[in-house]
């Protein structure tokens, strides 16, 4: 069954909880000592109705201020399909955690407030999803009932999204009216809205089409791990560990070995202990070939006519979440696929004002949640491509090596000149 991962973002209070805890509810996707829980719950908070927000809110403080603070997960299934949900922050200062739970997202449901209309944060997280790539956007009209269900409402939102979306790189848009305190078009299609003639929420993650957001061209498969059992069953075994996250492997197949440039074929593809014919995005799989290679994690096998940008100067848009500011000079460390190494961030050409979408190259600095255009030297050359073209190998996170502590993700834009 096709699996599906989806973030929700938006402003603070346009209902992006309450929105996944209807589509657990009514979907019969929650335990009853959870709704129980959430009942009892609601009513000592004095609550007039059951607030489906607590199915998400788990932190104290989230249930106490009635806001998402950090990214919850969570999962269910329908007949047709598996979804894994990111319900992310609205708040500016939780943008960082906006990133974190729509980087490896299929598809975003950015909410917006009928009353309120399209505010800085919609602008914001519709920009970061554009930003990250993510395939699919479907912007959720939420609170429909609250201005009486009017077409105008939906209609007049509608275009002033579309106006502003038309500077981002939004490939696919969707555009629902919803109520999701009272359900409507959420699971099932509401009867005070005759005026939408479009598809219901779970009917359009159901079918919205994922399996070309893959890249199955360019040949990709960084080595994690180097499969060596000491067996009496399996004296000379030697194999590949890792996820393909690029292209279709067959047996038989000639492949590149990076960084070495040694070629050689594959013998054989497994998949949990078991042969298989191919191998595709996101598949985790062992690959052993026909020759004795020095071989090790961090490389990284492709094909001989296609393989990925080599190189050690790197152009990228990076997301600063920690408070002390990122400022050229800074050496941290940086981990690439299930490549390691160290870097120094030589520039910072500009910030953006995610507001405005205005560069600002004056400002040579990023404080915490800001995203900016920087130019690294990796201290060895990492195998990558833009991140339009593959979100895996063509993003990093970079690390502080005094805490271990994570300070941004970064996406590729190509090698620095």
């Amino acid at each position: 069954m096709e699996l599906l991962r989806f973030a929700t973002a938006g402003s603070v209070d346009d209902g992006k909880s309450t929105l996944i805890g209807r589509l657990l509810y009514d979907t019969k996707s929650i335990f009853e000592d959870q709704l129980t829980s959430v009942e009892r719950t609601s009513k000592a908070r004095g609550d007039e109705y059951t607030n489906l927000a607590l199915l998400m809110d788990g932190l104290r403080a989230e249930r106490e201020q009635g806001i998402t603070i950090d990214v919850a997960y969570r999962y269910f299934a329908t007949p047709r399909r598996k979804f894994i949900i990111a319900d992310t922050p609205g708040h500016l200062q939780y943008t960082r955690n906006m990133v974190t739970g729509a980087s490896t997202a299929d598809l975003a449901l950015i909410l917006v407030d009928a009353r309120k209309g399209l505010l800085e944060q919609t602008r914001r997280h519709a920009f970061i999803a554009s930003l990250l790539r993510v395939p699919h956007v479907v912007l959720c009209i939420n609170k429909m009932d609250l201005v009486g269900y009017d077409e105008a409402v939906f209609e007049s939102i509608k275009d002033e999204f579309r106006r502003f979306s038309m500077k981002l790189e939004l490939t696919d848009l969707t555009f629902i009216p919803i109520s999701a305190l009272n359900g409507d078009n959420v699971v099932t299609r509401s009867e005070k809205m005759p005026w939408y003639q479009g598809p219901v929420l779970l009917h359009h993650l159901e079918n919205v089409h994922i399996a070309s957001d893959r890249n199955l061209i360019q040949v990709r498969f960084p080595v994690q791990y180097v499969s060596r059992p000491i067996s009496k069953k399996l004296h000379d075994y030697r194999a590949y560990s890792g996820q393909v996250v690029g292209g279709v492997l067959r047996p038989g197949d000639e492949v590149v070995v990076l960084p070495s440039g040694f070629t050689s074929r594959i013998r054989t593809i497994e998949l949990a202990g078991k042969p298989v014919e191919e191998a595709f995005p996101p598949m985790s799989v062992n690959i052993s070939l026909t020759d004795e290679l020095d071989i090790s994690r961090g490389d990284m096998l492709c094909r001989p006519g296609n393989p990925p940008t080599v190189a050690q100067d790197i152009d990228a848009m990076v997301c600063w979440m920690v408070e002390q500011p990122l400022r050229p000079g800074a050496k941290l460390a940086i981990k690439h696929t299930t490549r390691s190494a160290r870097t120094l961030v030589k520039d910072i050409q500009y910030r953006i004002d995610v507001n405005t979408l205005h560069r600002d190259e004056v400002r040579k600095s990023l404080e915490l949640n800001e995203i900016g255009r920087v130019s690294l030297r990796t201290t060895v050359p990492l195998f990558f491509d833009e991140y339009r073209r593959n979100r895996h190998t063509g993003s990093f996170i970079l690390i502080d090596e005094g805490t271990n502590a994570t300070v941004a993700a970064g996406m590729i834009n190509g090698p620095a000149t």
